[in-house]
């Protein structure tokens, strides 16, 4: 049981507690910059997480993303066809089940994805070569690695 009046007693896990908590806002507030350096438009969460799931994981029906997405069918057929309204997502018959459609991501959508994961980085590597000196960085190198072993955990 991870009780805050535990780690009152052990000095070890109160720092870690503390680091935890220091970390997950210093994250939360890192991924709020980085999403305000790339304009999607006015996409939803979902849609954002189904196009995301359609450039990873490649072509699928609407049946497969609504899975992935913990979503009905229906509500994902809502978000498909706005998605291709917007020129987003085509769909083309299944080969093996013409009954399917099988959905991907339009060139225009994947230009949209390459452009926004460009901004990012240049927004990051700015903030990094104006805000931080040469050891700075390699403190910030060094604690990637950590990070790593965190997120692989």
């Amino acid at each position: 049981m991870n009780d805050d009046r535990n780690h009152q007693n052990d000095p070890d896990a109160a720092r870690a507690l503390a680091v935890a908590e220091e970390l997950r806002v210093v994250v939360s507030r890192l991924k709020r910059r980085l999403r305000e350096q790339a304009d999607v438009g006015d996409l939803t969460s979902s849609q954002k997480s189904m196009l995301l799931h359609l450039e990873r994981e490649g072509p699928a029906t609407v049946t497969v993303l609504a899975r992935a997405q913990n979503m009905r069918p229906q509500s994902m057929g809502a978000i498909v066809s706005k998605l291709e309204v917007a020129g987003l997502v085509d769909g083309a018959p299944d080969p093996s089940d013409g009954r399917q459609t099988i959905l991907s991501l339009t060139p225009a959508c994947r230009e949209m994805i390459t452009a926004g994961r460009a901004a990012r980085q240049d927004w990051l590597f700015r903030a990094i070569q104006t805000n931080l000196d040469r050891e700075e960085q390699e403190q910030l190198a060094d604690a990637i690695e950590l990070l790593k072993r965190l997120a692989a955990s």
